[in-house]
């Protein structure tokens, strides 16, 4: 009976053991306002599981949700502007 043992142990725990990269932490630093926004939407959420929600909370999950939307919006439009920037 033969054993079978893991032959790329090395590469596998490597990519896992080291610290972002500055281009990473720079694309996280740009997605933070979405980020901020969705846990907001997603704590407003959260408040209303075990009850039924209230006029007050279904304001807060529509003001959650209309700021999600707005980040994404101001993502995007960062985006296209950093594209067009780089076409001229």
């Amino acid at each position: 009976m033969s054993t079978i043992a893991a032959l790329q142990a090395v590469v596998t725990a490597d990519g896992f053991d080291r610290e972002p990269t500055a281009a990473e932490l720079d694309a996280i630093e740009t997605e933070m306002p979405v980020i901020l926004a969705r846990v907001e939407l997603l704590d407003a959420q959260i408040v209303t599981l075990d009850r039924t929600p209230t006029e007050l909370d279904e304001k807060r999950i529509r003001r959650a949700r209309r700021r999600v939307l707005a980040a994404r919006r101001e993502l995007a439009n960062r985006a296209v502007a950093v594209r067009e920037g780089d076409a001229a």
